[in-house]
């Protein structure tokens, strides 16, 4: 047990590399669920655009569901309920899952957003020169659309990365489990709670300006 009595520069050389070491768990959480959400993203974006009522239905019930649902409920389901079934998922694969699915819910409203702001007449221009539906929408509607969604995509990565708070709540081992941790074992909350706000502000505040020199970007191919 640490010693709560110990000066601040004690405290403070103790606490940071462990939550720093933290940190490295919570960004490798992010990237893995953003790389599920924007995969499964797409997919649910094609689904609520479909000419066909079946796949657009199935769009909308998993974007609805997933939306209008808390995702630390999702998070337990996966983690807890799954493993009732004989599904067991370490917590850190069980959040990566978890988050995707969640977050792909509303990365795929963004895709639509942006799959539906490119002129229509550009499909049918597409379309009348032979090239199919699908390669009309991989050479011609996506790679304007990615143009248009690039920064809101980078906004939900930061939000992300704040999400990833609620994963201590099935043991993965990110910053506010070792910051848990370390307040039982120490009380030192202040300083603990302090220095994972500066974590977490160290990680947003760049991608922040990232998405500031992508809306810049944005106007300027307008």
């Amino acid at each position: 047990m640490f010693d709560s009595s110990g000066d601040f520069w004690t405290n403070l050389t103790t606490f940071l590399p462990l939550l720093l070491s933290a940190a490295r768990m919570t960004i490798k959480v992010t990237i893995g669920a953003l790389i599920v959400a924007l995969a499964l993203g797409l997919v649910v974006a094609l689904l609520r655009i479909s000419p066909f009522r079946i796949f657009r239905w199935i769009g909308l019930v998993y974007t609805d569901f997933f939306r209008g649902t808390p995702a630390l409920v999702q998070l337990f389901i996966i983690f807890f309920g799954l493993a009732d079934l004989g599904i067991d998922f370490d917590p850190v694969t069980a959040a990566i899952v978890g988050l995707g699915i969640n977050g792909a819910a509303y990365v795929g409203e963004i895709y639509r957003a942006g799959i539906e702001a490119i002129h229509r007449g550009q499909l049918e221009a597409a379309l009348s020169v032979g090239m199919t539906p699908a390669k009309a929408m991989r050479y011609i509607v996506l790679p304007q659309a990615i143009r248009i969604v690039l920064p809101p995509l980078c906004n939900y990565a930061i939000l992300l990365v704040k999400d990833t708070a609620i994963i201590s709540s099935i043991a993965a081992p990110e910053i506010m489990f070792e910051a848990r941790r370390l307040v039982q074992e120490t009380f030192e909350s202040n300083l603990i709670y302090l220095l994972c706000a500066l974590i977490y502000l160290a990680i947003t505040i760049p991608m922040s300006r990232l998405v500031q020199h992508l809306e810049r970007a944005k106007d300027a191919w307008k």
